[in-house]
């Protein structure tokens, strides 16, 4: 049962959350990371984000903070340009898009529905959009979307942003058997690639993208505080992004967050009946590696809980992915009561961040995201993922609540039983999740 106290528990009261509202500790380290060339996966950036983590992870109390290597696909992007009418068309390469030049009769195939791809699309260029309508009953990922135009016979793809203003997307595309995809991809503006459709429909245009692919090494970042308990609960984020902005949403504001909830709950370590280990995850935006590498090294029993958080602080309410798991919903309730801050969660299954390997293998977990109002990722993945848009305030505020969520979780009277992967299938497939994830080679049951 969740604990239901009417105050946050504490034997030092509430003085640590007046501790975290002026606290610069999370803000400061969301500005050294963000100051870096860029940090993505498996490169020198994400090197020093990771062991600037570490660091300030042991500065604010955590013990035993370390970071551990682990070898992966390494991919870096060069020059990538769409030929249509004569012109170059700005665009940038999704990463791990093949360096290769082909070409193709444009077919504009709007938001990207399965039933969109029940043709023949040989010899052909696909343009998607990177939302789905409003009708439509689920998400519908990126890498999704390219693997049925890979499976339909498309020579390349051209992924449109749905957010105006010049932001071509990216992000990643590749499966764990082949981490690099089979044809060219690419990510358009809205503008551009509402151009490129309007002029060039049933046309022949070209894509050519350059990247340099090699072996690589990315960096998971841990640290400790609590009891030495044979459980633990795990608070995580993800330190690499992209390399075409700083980063700051996506994943620079978790990390901080994570950073300033070890800067609270070391002011707290009395009041943890479970040890709580920090993990902040190399080279996410490739496929999860940097999870997938711990979640396949550690006992899942041995985890009672993992806090994800990735998304946090776009927005100041918190919204949370429980995964099924009726006594994460109740947990949060109880803190959202406690702390008079709202929480909203959603029980269904969210495979989209680092929590999913360890969620797969039966282990409770919330993915800690915020309530934007805006349909996908907005600003993130583009050139605007910048720190003016975000706030110390909002980084200060779900810095305090989920420095207590984290609390209640490794609470004695916090109790949570681990489900069978089974469990965890069933409920894709009463979601509609199932085909496309086994399209994309992400169906691990």
């Amino acid at each position: 049962m969740a604990n239901t106290d009417e105050e946050p528990r504490s034997e030092t009261g509430t003085d640590w959350i007046g501790g975290t509202f002026v606290s610069d500790v999370g803000w400061n380290h969301l500005e050294t990371l963000v100051d870096l060339p860029h940090r993505m996966a498996g490169t020198e950036g994400e090197r020093r984000g990771a062991e600037a983590t570490r660091d300030a992870l042991a500065t604010v109390g955590a013990r035993d903070a370390r970071v551990e290597e682990f070898p992966i696909q390494g991919w870096e992007r060069e020059t990538s340009t769409i030929e249509a009418g004569g012109d170059a068309h700005r665009c940038i390469a999704l990463p791990r898009s093949p360096a290769a030049s082909v070409s193709g009769t444009l077919v504009d195939l709007d938001y990207g529905l399965p039933a969109d791809f029940d043709a023949d699309l040989s010899g052909k260029v696909v343009v998607v959009s990177s939302d789905v309508p409003d009708h439509f009953d689920r998400f519908i990922h990126r890498r999704e979307k390219y693997y049925r135009a890979v499976e339909a016979g498309a020579e390349g793809f051209v992924f449109r942003n749905h957010v105006p203003g010049g932001l071509p997307p990216t992000g990643s595309v590749g499966t764990p058997e082949e981490p690099i995809g089979e044809v060219p991809a690419v990510g358009v503006s809205k503008e551009v690639g509402t151009r490129l459709s309007r002029r060039f429909a049933g046309e022949e245009v070209g894509i050519d993208v350059e990247a340099t692919i090699e072996e690589a090494t990315s960096r998971n970042v841990h640290a400790l505080l609590g009891p030495e308990s044979e459980q633990e609960v795990l608070v995580t984020a993800h330190v690499d992004a992209h390399d075409i902005a700083e980063g700051a949403m996506d994943n620079g504001v978790g990390t901080a967050a994570v950073v300033e909830i070890a800067r609270a709950l070391a002011s707290r370590e009395a009041d943890l009946d479970t040890k709580v280990r920090f993990v902040v995850f190399g080279a996410e935006e490739v496929g999860l590696l940097g999870a997938e590498h711990e979640a396949d090294r550690m006992d899942p029993e041995n985890v009672k809980a993992i806090l994800n958080n990735d998304g946090v602080c776009r927005g100041r309410t918190l919204s949370l992915y429980t995964h099924g798991f009726p006594e994460l919903d109740d947990a949060a309730e109880s803190v959202a009561d406690r702390m008079g801050h709202p929480i909203e969660t959603t029980p269904e299954q969210g495979p989209h961040s680092d929590h999913w390997p360890f969620v797969v293998q039966g282990v409770p977990g919330y993915h800690a995201m915020s309530e934007t109002g805006d349909r996908g990722r907005g600003w993130g993945h583009t050139e605007a993922d910048t720190l003016d848009k975000l706030e110390i305030r909002t980084l200060r505020e779900s810095a305090i609540v989920l420095t207590e969520l984290a609390v209640e979780l490794a609470s004695d009277s916090f109790e949570v039983a681990h489900c069978e992967p089974e469990a965890i299938a069933a409920a894709l497939e009463r979601e509609d999740q199932a085909e496309g994830m086994k399209l994309i080679g992400d169906w691990p049951f």
